[in-house]
């Protein structure tokens, strides 16, 4: 996250401001799901007993949910602890807003639609972070689909507060608790996030210029995860809405369905974790770095041996200095292990 144009940013690892991604969970269906526990001595339990092992030695608040439902040769999976936690997951969110644009657009022709139609980069959208459209040095117009991938290939800020205009952050809201997910926050633009955090009075319309007048000394006013503008959410949620999502739940048109899951392949999450090789993954990711506040978050879903899986794996956790590398390092060791073993249960 860049406050002023200089380095101040959500990274992930050492790169990525918000890194996240999203997961599902939709109700277990036909077969009983096996609870994976470290009690359990089956071998897909001792999978599940294995993964939530690799996150014991993380500090901080941990939330966890691995869903793989129930086939025709296979029972249901689930693997979770603190399912339920609202946890600061960053980028994440953004995946809520590219579910409701493509909503908003689905028909047959929506990747015409979205080549084709432009949308306007300047200084009404213009957000820290934003190493695509590089603020304030791009503007003029974008297609919208370059917009959506800048949103989930680089986690752009600028393009998702582009996003957020076209769709309406009220809109996102709605499909939000159309789903019934209850531990989901969206701020109204990226940029009023960063206004609130930094104690602006005037955040809801906090502006470009407001951004490049924030001292580099200017301290964090309000914890990242707070009551008023944030970017929340929990396992639990995260997994129902990948698992619908994904599923093409939300849209008509296979076309939509399509792009949307083009779009979350490119997430960046699956090539910093990595992701292990021989599944389509679908993610995205998100995280903070400032002293006192630190965050991880990767959610989506995986297909591997004619089996889904959605996830979702967050950690919040404080440190006094601005970046963690060595926590930092040790929860992206955690998430490499917790996918090759997910992609096991799967091939199993």
């Amino acid at each position: 996250m860049t406050a002023t144009g200089r380095e101040h940013r959500w990274i992930f690892p050492s790169r990525r401001a918000f890194l996240s991604v999203a997961a599902t969970t939709a109700a277990l269906a036909a077969r009983p799901p096996i609870a994976f526990g470290a009690q359990s001595s089956s071998e897909p339990a001792d999978i599940g007993a294995r993964i939530l092992a690799l996150f014991d030695p993380l500090p901080g608040d941990k939330s966890i949910k691995i869903w793989g439902p129930a086939t025709d040769t296979a029972s249901a999976f689930l693997v979770e602890r603190n399912a339920s936690a609202r946890l600061f997951v960053g980028s994440a969110i953004k995946a809520f807003v590219l579910a409701e644009r493509l909503r908003q657009l689905d028909s047959p022709t929506i990747v015409q639609t979205l080549q084709t139609q432009q949308i306007a980069l300047d200084a009404g959208v213009w957000s820290p972070d934003s190493q695509t459209f590089n603020p304030p040095h791009l503007s003029g117009l974008v297609s919208e689909r370059t917009a959506l991938e800048a949103m989930i290939m680089h986690s752009d800020n600028t393009a998702t507060d582009m996003e957020l205009r076209q769709a309406g952050p009220d809109k996102v809201r709605s499909l939000i608790t159309s789903m019934g997910l209850t531990s989901t926050s969206i701020p109204d633009s990226t940029r009023v996030f960063f206004g609130y955090l930094f104690g602006a009075p005037n955040y809801k319309e906090y502006s470009w210029s407001d951004v490049t007048a924030l001292p580099d000394e200017a301290p964090v006013v309000h914890p990242p995860l707070n009551d008023t503008a944030t970017l929340a959410s929990s396992a639990d949620d995260l997994v129902t809405f990948y698992s619908q999502a994904l599923q093409g739940k939300l849209f008509t048109h296979a076309e939509t369905l399509r792009e949307f899951r083009r779009i979350l392949m490119m997430g960046d999450a699956i090539f910093l974790i990595p992701l292990p090789l021989g599944v389509n993954a679908f993610a995205k990711g998100g995280s903070i770095d400032l002293p006192g506040h630190h965050a991880l978050c990767i959610a989506g879903g995986m297909y591997c041996a004619h089996r889904w899986a959605y996830y979702s794996m967050i950690v919040n956790w404080s440190a006094p200095a601005q970046t963690d590398p060595a926590t930092v390092s040790a929860c992206a060791a955690a998430l490499r292990q917790a996918f090759e073993l997910v992609k096991d249960a799967l091939s199993t």
